[in-house]
C-alpha cells in the first residue's frame, strides 16, 4: 500500500531507529511511540495503517492494549514483536488479533516482507481472549522452533487436521496437545492411539468400535475412540503403521464425517479434529504400497516438521534447565549445570532426541552427588553412546552366532532330524538375551535399545511384557 503510515512503538531508542529507516527506505511514514499510552494515542486519533510493536512496554503489556485497539479499530493489521520467544507468546499473539508475531531478532527484510502482506491482506477482527496456561508446553528459542510456534499459533483455533513428522523423541504427541490444549476443542477430550501399540487385527475395533457379536469374544458394544473422542481431538500416532484397512475407514471419516463401527450397519455421524503424527517417511510408503496417497493428501493439508535436536543445539541448555526444574518440582534434589557440563551437553549429537536428553538429566538429578552437575558426571553417563556402538559394530558376527546356535540343537539329535517347533525355539533362545544385551549396552534407555536392534521402540516394549525383560536392569524378572 503506497503512502501508507506505520505506527512503532518500542521502548528501545535503538531498535525504534532501525525499524523507522528501514520502513521509511520502502516507503511508508512512520510515527513513533515510546509506551503504550503513545501507542493508545496515536491510534485513538485515527492515525496509521498498521502497527508494529513490542509485546513489552514500559507502562502495559501490548496483549492487554491490543483488544481496545481491536474494539476500536478491527481493520488495524498489528504485527508483534517480542524477546520472549515461547509457544505461549505465539499463541497470545494470534488470540489477541495480531496479524503476525516475529521474534527477537529478526531480519529486517522479514519485517518488511510481513508489513506488505499484512497491509494486503483483508481485515481480520479480534480472536476470543483465553486463559493462558502459567506452564509452557514447548521449549526452544532457536529459528526453527520459532517457526513450530508460528505455525501453531495459526492452526490452533482452527479444525484443519495436522500432520507431524520427525524422528522419534522429537515431541510430536507434545505438540499435538499444545494444538488441542490452546484450541476451540480444549473443553472436550484428547485421545491418543498409537497404531504401532495395537495388534493389526484390532485397529479397527479399536478406533471404531465394535457391535455386540461382531467377531468372537465380542459379547457387549464396544465404544472406539472416534466415539471416545467426540467432539474433541483425536491424535494417531505412528500413522504410518496403521493397515490398509483402516487407512480406507479413516479416508471415510475424512471425506464424509462419519464411519461405520465394525459388525454396524448404520453410519455414525462423528465431530473430531484428526492430528497425526510419524517418524516413517510416508511418500516411500506410498511408492511400495503400504500407504494410501489420497489418504495422505487429506491428513498432509498442515504439514508441521518437528526438528531433530541436533537441528536446533542453542536450545540444548534451556531444556537442560526446565527438565531440572520439573525434577525439583517432583521432588528430586535441587541441582545446578555448570558451564562444562552444559557445553558437554551441547557437544552431544542427541540420536535419543528430546526423550533422550530429560532421560539423561533425570539419571545426573538422581545420580549426581552434590548441587552441581559437572562436566565428568556428564562424561559418565554419555559414555554410554559408545557402548551401543561398540554392541551394533560386534551386530555382525550374529550370523554365525545362530549357525552355531542351530548346529548345537541338532547336535543334540544325532544328525536325525529334530522334534517340530525347532524355529520359534531358536528365536526365543536368541531375541531374549539380544534384547537384554541391547538394553544393557544402552543402560535402559529403550530409545537407544531400539535404534540398535532396528525396531520400533512400541515393538521393543511389547517384546519386553512378553519376555519378562527388565527394561532398566536387562535381566529376566520371572
Amino acid at each position: 500500500m503506497p503512502d501508507a503510515t506505520i505506527l512503532l512503538a518500542d521502548d528501545d531508542a535503538g531498535i525504534r531507529t532501525v525499524l523507522d529507516q528501514a520502513l521509511t527506505r520502502e516507503g511508508y511514514a512512520v510515527r513513533t511511540a515510546t509506551n503504550a499510552a503513545g501507542l493508545w494515542q496515536l491510534v485513538s486519533a485515527g492515525a496509521g495503517n498498521l502497527i508494529v510493536t513490542d509485546v513489552v512496554l514500559p507502562d502495559q503489556n501490548a496483549f492487554d492494549l491490543l483488544p481496545r485497539i481491536k474494539e476500536l479499530r478491527p481493520e488495524l493489521p498489528i504485527v508483534v514483536m517480542s524477546a520472549r520467544n515461547n509457544i505461549l507468546t505465539a499463541i497470545a499473539a494470534a488470540e489477541s488479533g495480531a496479524y503476525e508475531y516475529l521474534p527477537k531478532p529478526f531480519d529486517l527484510r522479514e519485517l518488511t516482507s510481513v508489513v506488505q502482506r499484512a497491509l494486503a491482506a483483508p481485515s481480520k477482527g479480534a480472536a476470543n481472549d483465553t486463559d493462558n496456561a502459567q506452564r509452557l508446553p514447548l521449549i526452544g528459542r532457536s529459528a526453527a522452533m520459532q517457526e513450530i510456534y508460528r505455525v501453531i499459533a495459526r492452526v490452533t483455533q482452527t479444525d484443519l487436521t495436522v500432520m507431524i513428522s520427525g524422528e522419534s523423541g522429537t515431541g510430536k504427541e507434545l505438540v499435538a496437545r499444545v494444538l488441542h490444549d490452546y484450541g476451540k476443542r480444549r473443553e472436550r477430550p484428547f485421545v491418543a492411539v498409537n497404531m504401532a501399540a495395537i495388534p493389526r487385527e484390532l485397529v479397527e475395533s479399536e478406533l471404531f468400535g465394535h457391535e455386540r457379536g461382531a467377531f468372537t469374544g465380542a459379547v457387549t458394544r464396544g465404544p472406539g475412540r472416534f466415539e471416545q473422542a467426540e467432539g474433541g481431538t483425536l491424535f494417531l500416532d505412528e500413522i504410518g503403521d496403521m493397515p490398509m484397512e483402516a487407512q480406507t475407514r479413516l479416508l471415510r471419516v475424512l471425506q464424509q464425517g462419519e464411519y461405520m463401527s465394525v459388525g454396524g450397519r448404520v453410519a455414525i455421524r462423528t465431530d473430531v479434529r484428526i492430528i497425526a503424527a510419524t517418524n516413517k517417511d510416508l511418500h516411500n510408503l506410498i511408492q511400495h504400497g503400504l500407504f494410501r496417497e489420497d489418504l495422505f493428501y487429506r491428513l498432509n493439508v498442515v504439514p508441521l516438521r518437528m526438528p531433530p535436536l541436533r537441528e536446533r543445539m542453542e536450545d540444548v541448555a534451556d531444556l537442560a534447565q526446565h527438565v531440572l526444574a520439573k525434577a525439583r518440582a517432583q521432588g528430586l534434589p535441587a541441582k545446578q549445570f555448570d558451564p562444562g557440563a552444559v557445553e558437554r551437553l551441547k557437544a552431544y549429537d542427541w540420536p535419543g532426541n528430546v526423550r533422550e536428553l530429560e532421560n539423561l538429566v533425570c539419571r545426573l538429578t538422581v545420580l549426581t552427588t552434590g548441587d552441581t552437575i559437572d562436566a565428568g558426571a556428564v562424561n559418565a553417563e554419555l559414555n554410554a553412546a559408545s557402548r551401543v556402538v561398540a554392541a551394533d559394530e560386534n551386530a555382525g558376527n550374529l550370523s554365525s552366532l545362530v549357525e552355531r546356535h542351530l548346529k548345537a540343537h541338532f547336535s543334540q539329535f544325532g544328525g536325525h532330524l529334530p522334534p517340530s517347533g525347532l524355529y520359534d525355539r531358536v528365536i526365543t533362545d536368541i531375541e531374549r538375551p539380544l534384547i537384554s544385551i541391547a538394553l544393557d549396552a544402552a543402560r535402559g534407555n529403550q530409545i537407544r535399545a531400539a535404534q540398535l536392534l532396528g525396531l520400533n521402540r512400541n515393538t521393543l516394549r511389547k517384546k519386553l511384557r512378553e519376555l519378562g525383560i527388565d527394561a532398566v536392569r536387562g535381566a529376566r524378572l520371572r
